[in-house]
């Protein structure tokens, strides 16, 4: 019987890199920054996704140090098919979200916050569920100072604040029941 190949393949599939694809990964360091040079990104999380969800929201905060404006113009990811700046406001009582055309501008001195209901990230097309307590690569795409990797902590569904890494149950609304994440 030729049965260890087969044990080393699937050896090999229950090892986190092929577990995850190599596009989940379990944890980051919560409280990171990353800088492009231009910008400093902090606060990088995603809400946890429940089964069947078809979206999820990332959130973080552009900071410019710098004298010289620069623009968020994409976000890209292997986790997903595909990430869109989007905006959210309530009209008339009625949440409406969004896609932002030509980017978001972070001008000298400003900070930005991407926080629900508010701007944010919709990430879309996932091949897994994005797990609590890992965290997930993106590729923003700055007009200046071009593309920067972010690791995004992935906090709880109705996480409203990045995760603090002490295990605290996080602010917001209980979403546990949703199938589908379309309030971002």
């Amino acid at each position: 019987m030729r049965l260890a190949p087969l044990v080393i393949v699937l050896a090999l599939l229950a090892t986190p890199a092929f577990a995850h694809k190599g596009v989940l990964h379990d944890g980051c360091p919560t409280g990171q920054s990353f800088n492009s040079g231009l910008v400093t990104v902090s606060g990088a999380f995603v809400r946890a996704t429940p089964p069947g969800a078809r979206a999820a929201g990332a959130y973080l905060t552009l900071t410019n140090t710098s004298n010289e404006a620069d623009t968020l113009t994409a976000v890209h990811s292997e986790a997903a098919t595909d990430v869109s700046i989007h905006s959210m406001s309530v009209e008339d009582g009625v949440m409406k979200m969004a896609p932002v055309e030509g980017g978001l501008s972070v001008i000298p001195g400003e900070v930005l916050k991407l926080e629900p209901m508010g701007f944010h990230l919709m990430i879309t097309g996932m091949e897994q569920l994005f797990v609590e307590g890992q965290c997930v690569e993106m590729e923003l795409e700055f007009q200046k100072a071009g593309p920067l990797k972010v690791q995004f902590n992935i906090g709880g569904m109705a996480q409203d604040v990045p995760p603090d890494g002490t295990g605290a149950a996080p602010m917001g609304h209980d979403m546990h029941d949703m199938s589908s994440m379309e309030g971002m």
